[in-house]
C-alpha cells in the first residue's frame, strides 16, 4: 500500500460535528467521516459520543493506519459527560434522551490527530486540550 502524506501542518481548525449529521449513518460511515475530518488536520468536537464498539473500531482503524499514512501517529480521544453525582431525575432525563436519540447527547467527544494533540487532560467537568507547537 502506498503511503499517504498528511503534509506539513499549515494551520489548525476546530470542526464541530452535531450528532444530527451522523445519526443516520451506519458505524462504518461514521468512523470514515470522523477519520476524514481528523486526517484533514482538524480537531473534532462531536456532540454526543460514539457507541463503545464504534470507539473501539475507530481506535483499531487508526492503529492500522500508522505506518501507512505519512506523519500519522494515531489519535487522541476524550469524552466528557454529565457528572455521575447528578440527582436521580437528572440521570433519568439523560438516560431517556440517550434512549430516544440513540446517543448520549449530553456528552462531548474531542478527537484529534496525535501529531497535533500533545495531551488531553479531563475530569468530569472539563477538558484541557494541549497542542503541539507548529
Amino acid at each position: 500500500m502506498a503511503k499517504k502524506s498528511l503534509g506539513k501542518i499549515k494551520g489548525l481548525s476546530v470542526y464541530f460535528l452535531p450528532y444530527s449529521e451522523i445519526k443516520d449513518l451506519d458505524s462504518s460511515e461514521r468512523i470514515k467521516k470522523i477519520l476524514n475530518i481528523v486526517l484533514g488536520n482538524s480537531i473534532l468536537v462531536l456532540q454526543g459520543r460514539l457507541a463503545p464498539e464504534e470507539e473501539t473500531r475507530l481506535i483499531e482503524d487508526t492503529m492500522a493506519m500508522i505506518g501507512h499514512v505519512k506523519n500519522f501517529k494515531g489519535i487522541e480521544l476524550a469524552v466528557i459527560s454529565g457528572s455521575e453525582s447528578d440527582g436521580f431525575f437528572d440521570r433519568l432525563k439523560r438516560n431517556l434522551l440517550s434512549a430516544i436519540a440513540g446517543s448520549d447527547l449530553t456528552s462531548i467527544t474531542i478527537i484529534g490527530a496525535a501529531s497535533i494533540v500533545k495531551e488531553i487532560k479531563k475530569n468530569p467537568k472539563k477538558i484541557e486540550l494541549f497542542l503541539k507547537g507548529f
